[in-house]
């Protein structure tokens, strides 16, 4: 056998990570006479079909902050849309902006679940260029994009599981859970003053639908705990609490593409 020289095989190694990145694709598609702009975001080293999720990110929106998370998230264990719920031309650069951006939303939940359907279907129609496995599929989200992950359960959407992180628990229908079929893992930090008072009225919708559920109360947390670039302090990154969601993330949807407890 013909053993390849350091320089060669430093060659060859170059030559692959050349190959093998991040792929971020920009997915278009247009509702309403509206275009939203997302961005699908996956690991090319390996060929290997992994679960396909929708990931809504905070209220700023698809940004590079958000990328670098779906980055990190996906490995090369997913393969993610980073989902774009506003339009292409409506980017958050403060929270004046991301509010506005939200308030149509938050106030015609129909819509948002309508978007949110949307996202999924375009999702599953890039399995035909990229390694997406159709059978497992699941909805991440954070803040906003928890709300937006829980309604787009709520509208009964054919999925294996969503996840929230420190994301806004409110409906404009609770008796819209009794159409819940995904797995629902909800993270909240103890101490988030935006979101917890609505924990109670939360747990009774879960209690009154068939899903599997958990709420999960992170000690000393507030909200925003996986968001890296926030230190105000009610929005403020907690790198336990995030280190610990996203290991609960993992496990929750290993087991509901596994279908096992």
């Amino acid at each position: 056998m013909r053993l390849l020289r350091p320089t060669s095989l430093l060659l060859c190694l170059a030559s692959f990570a050349a190959h093998a990145a991040m792929v971020h694709k920009t997915v278009s598609w247009t509702q309403d006479g509206t275009t939203f702009r997302s961005v699908l975001v996956y690991d090319n080293a390996v060929s290997t079909k992994r679960p396909g999720l929708v990931m809504v990110p905070n209220w700023y929106g698809v940004n590079a902050t958000a990328v670098k998370k779906a980055e990190m998230i996906a490995g090369q264990r997913y393969v993610i849309l980073l989902t774009d719920l506003y339009g292409e031309g409506v980017r958050p650069a403060s929270s004046a902006q991301a509010r506005a951006a939200t308030k149509p939303l938050y106030g015609n939940r129909p819509l948002l679940r309508q978007r949110m359907n949307t996202a999924l279907a375009q999702l599953k129609a890039q399995a035909k260029d990229a390694p997406i496995d159709l059978s497992h599929l699941a909805a991440i989200g954070f803040c906003f994009g928890g709300t937006a992950v829980l309604d787009l359960a709520r509208s009964g959407a054919d999925i294996s599981a969503v996840v929230s992180f420190h994301g806004g628990l409110t409906t404009d229908d609770p008796a819209l859970a009794k159409q819940i079929k995904a797995r629902v893992l909800v993270m909240n930090g103890a101490d988030d003053k935006g979101t917890m008072p609505d924990a109670p009225a939360f747990m009774d919708e879960m209690r009154a639908s068939p899903a599997d559920w958990q709420f999960v109360v992170l000690g000393h947390a507030v909200h925003c705990f996986t968001e890296t670039d926030q230190h105000s302090p009610g929005c403020m990154y907690d790198a336990r609490a995030a280190a610990r969601s996203y290991r609960l993330m993992h496990d929750w949807l290993d087991h509901a593409f596994a279908g096992t407890d």
